[in-house]
């Protein structure tokens, strides 16, 4: 018995997994009702399956110069937003000051 436990304890897991399912210790494996089955494609799934690693990049990161170019042009898009932002505030101030307020209901 020793002896056995030994050899198994060298072996990997699949090798201990399969004997012991073999013998009705392990997991049961049920297979996938016919709705499951024809359900789903058969072609490639649009997910990435556990384990596997994504693909690489066909692109690189951009250089120092580029990294300045867009954080440039981010820079004047804030800008340009900030002052819409602005004028749109002070548009609706301006509609605002000639709204009177609702009338207080009778109690």
């Amino acid at each position: 018995m020793a002896a056995l436990a030994g050899s198994l304890a060298s072996c990997s897991g699949d090798v201990v997994r399969s004997l012991a399912s073999d013998a009705g210790y392990g997991p049961r494996v049920v297979a996938a009702p016919d709705f499951v089955t024809e359900s789903r494609g058969k072609g490639k799934p649009d997910f990435m399956p556990v384990g596997v690693d994504a693909p690489k990049r066909p692109d690189r990161a951009k250089s120092v110069t580029g990294q300045k170019a867009l954080e440039a042009d981010l820079e004047s898009a804030r800008g340009r937003n900030e002052a819409r932002g602005r004028a749109a505030a002070s548009a609706g101030q301006g509609a605002a000051s000639t709204i009177k307020p609702a009338p207080v209901p009778p109690q």
